[in-house]
C-alpha cells in the first residue's frame, strides 16, 4: 500500500520505510512540506512531521486537506495538547507523538483506512441509489434539521415569518462530523456517552486521542450555531437539542 512519508530526520525516515515495509506497505519519502504538496498524489495514506525545513506541517496539512481527503497522521515530537487539537482542527485524522512503536504506527494507519473506506463505500452507495423520496426514507428531524442519511445531507430550515421561512440551507460537513451529528440526532435529548461515540463513530479498535471527540463537537456547535445545540453532560458524553426560535 502507497505510502507518503514526509519526514526530514534521516535516520527516523530509514527506520520508518524498513519498518513498514514488514507489514507490506510501500514507502515513498520526502523531506519537504513543498515535496508533500506536490507528489500526495496516489498516496493511501500520508504521515506527516511538524518539523519540516521549509515551514511548519500544520500548514502543510492545512495544504493538504485543502486539495485531498488522502488519510493522514501527523507524527512529531511535540506532544503539547494544542498542538495536538490545532493538528486534528485543520484535518489530520490522527495525530501520534514520537518516540512510538511500529506496531502502533501500524494499528493506527489501519483505523485510519478503515474509516476512510467506510465512509467512502457509504458516499458511493448513496451516489448510486434513487433518490431517497423513492426509498421513502424519514430524515433525522431536531427542531429546524434534518440530517438525511442515505443522501448524507444536513438542511437547515429557515426561521421567521414570511418567504424566509420557507427557506432551506445546506450544512457542509465532514464524513466524521456527519457520522457524529448522525449519531446524536438518531436520539435527541438523550446523552450519548463518550465511549458509545468514539466506538460508532470511529472504530472499536480506536487508538487515538479522546480530544478528536471534543475536536468535532467543537465543531458541530460553530457550524449549526442557533440550530440545534451539543450540550457537554460533564464526566458522562454529550446530547443534542433543538434551539428554541
Amino acid at each position: 500500500m502507497d505510502t507518503l512519508l514526509v519526514e526530514d530526520d534521516p535516520a527516523i525516515a530509514r527506520a520508518l520505510v524498513e519498518g513498514l515495509a514488514r507489514y507490506g506497505f510501500v514507502v515513498r519519502h520526502v523531506t519537504t512540506g513543498a515535496q508533500a504538496l506536490r507528489e500526495h498524489a496516489g498516496a493511501a495514506v500520508v504521515l506527516l512531521d511538524l518539523g519540516l525545513p521549509d515551514g511548519d506541517g500544520i500548514d502543510v496539512c492545512r495544504a493538504l486537506r485543502a486539495v485531498s481527503d488522502v488519510p493522514l497522521i501527523i507524527i512529531t515530537a511535540r506532544s503539547d495538547e494544542v498542538e495536538r487539537v490545532v493538528g486534528l482542527e485543520v484535518g489530520a485524522d490522527d495525530y501520534l507523538p514520537k518516540p512510538f512503536g511500529m506496531r502502533e504506527l501500524v494499528a493506527r494507519m489501519r483505523a485510519v483506512l478503515r474509516r476512510t473506506e467506510g465512509s467512502l463505500a457509504a458516499a458511493v452507495r448513496s451516489a448510486a441509489a434513487p433518490p431517497e423520496q423513492d426509498r421513502g426514507e424519514t430524515p433525522l428531524r431536531v427542531g429546524r434539521l434534518e440530517v438525511h442519511r442515505a443522501a448524507r445531507r444536513v438542511l437547515v430550515a429557515g426561521s421567521g415569518a414570511g418567504v424566509a421561512q420557507e427557506v432551506t440551507q445546506e450544512v457542509v460537513l465532514s464524513p466524521k462530523e456527519f457520522d457524529l451529528l448522525e449519531q446524536l440526532a438518531s436520539t435527541p435529548g438523550a446523552v450519548r456517552t463518550r465511549d458509545d461515540l468514539l466506538t460508532t463513530v470511529w472504530d472499536e479498535n480506536f487508538h487515538g486521542s479522546g480530544r478528536t471527540l471534543d475536536v468535532h463537537v467543537g465543531s458541530l456547535r460553530r457550524k449549526l450555531s442557533g440550530v440545534v445545540e451539543v450540550q457537554t453532560v460533564r464526566g458522562v458524553g454529550f446530547r443534542l437539542e433543538a434551539v428554541a426560535g
